[in-house]
């Protein structure tokens, strides 16, 4: 893990979002880049009569942004993203170079646009989770985060939580993409003092069964605990897992009904997204 990004804006859930990649920065030796996003100066873009559910993802953005925006906007975000490199002695710097620094980026465009240029190019990106419901420019960046970057997403409280990746909680249904997430969580899994795989009912689906992740997880140091829960539904499994193993973390694969909808979350990702109150490391292909 080398290149940590975080969307920043001047607001305290941004700050949250800073000190946990400043921290995982820090951890792993990697670099943090903060990213604010910007409406063009002149404008003439609307408010879609669709929201954010809707199949046409660029219509609003500007207005969206704009709502919350003003002349001091990004000069405030980027005094705030200078203030935390400075307290996790990041040093700032103009260009790319090996090791662990930090580097500032203003961006113009569509979340979606963007979040398909520098998602691909980060091993991680960091957000906090939007107030349930929002259609603020928030949860548009999250979603397009999540649904445009090829990249795992670590989704964090409204809210300081304690350290992170200290216990950490795998949910597994024997999936691909469960398994990539898996993947991209080695750095912080190996780093973990406790790691456990929380699994429900039969393993008769086509994938790796939980033995099978345990081993693979001894190629990489790291020894899995199983933890079988019951419930009525997947997160009811997923949240009792997490509250009885004690963890600080949960790594999933993010899951969809259609790729060409904006919003195209089954039940269980869109409640950890959107709802649960504890930090979600989660990868959708």
């Amino acid at each position: 893990m080398k290149i940590i990004t975080i969307p920043v804006s001047d607001s305290p859930e941004c700050a949250i979002a800073l000190h946990h990649g400043f921290t995982l920065g820090k951890k792993t030796g990697a670099s943090v880049i903060g990213y604010h996003i910007r409406p063009h100066t002149y404008s003439d873009a609307h408010l879609a009569k669709s929201d954010l559910n809707s199949e046409s993802p660029n219509l609003s953005w500007e207005k969206l942004l704009n709502e919350n925006t003003n002349n001091n906007t990004h000069i405030k975000a980027q005094l705030l993203f200078e203030k935390l490199l400075e307290q996790y002695d990041f040093e700032l710097i103009n260009k790319p170079k090996y090791g662990s620094y930090a580097m500032w980026m203003e961006k113009v465009g569509s979340p979606e646009k963007l979040f398909s240029i520098i998602g691909p190019v980060s091993d991680l990106i960091v957000v906090s989770r939007p107030l349930k419901k929002s259609r603020s420019m928030a949860r548009r960046i999250m979603l397009s985060a999540v649904m445009n970057s090829s990249t795992p997403i670590l989704v964090l409280p409204q809210k300081k939580v304690a350290p992170l990746g200290k216990r950490i909680c795998i949910a597994w249904n024997q999936s691909k993409e469960a398994m990539l997430a898996v993947k991209a969580a080695i750095p912080l899994l190996q780093d973990a003092d406790e790691v456990n795989i929380i699994s429900s009912g039969a393993e008769n689906m086509l994938g790796p069964k939980v033995s099978h992740l345990k081993k693979y997880l001894l190629y990489w140091n790291v020894k899995a605990n199983h933890i079988k829960v019951k419930g009525k539904n997947d997160v009811e499994v997923l949240l009792t897992g997490y509250k009885q193993s004690n963890s600080d973390l949960l790594v999933m694969g993010g899951y969809s009904r259609s790729r060409m909808r904006q919003i195209v979350f089954g039940g269980v990702t869109e409640y950890m997204l959107n709802e649960a109150r504890i930090p979600v490391f989660i990868l959708h292909t």
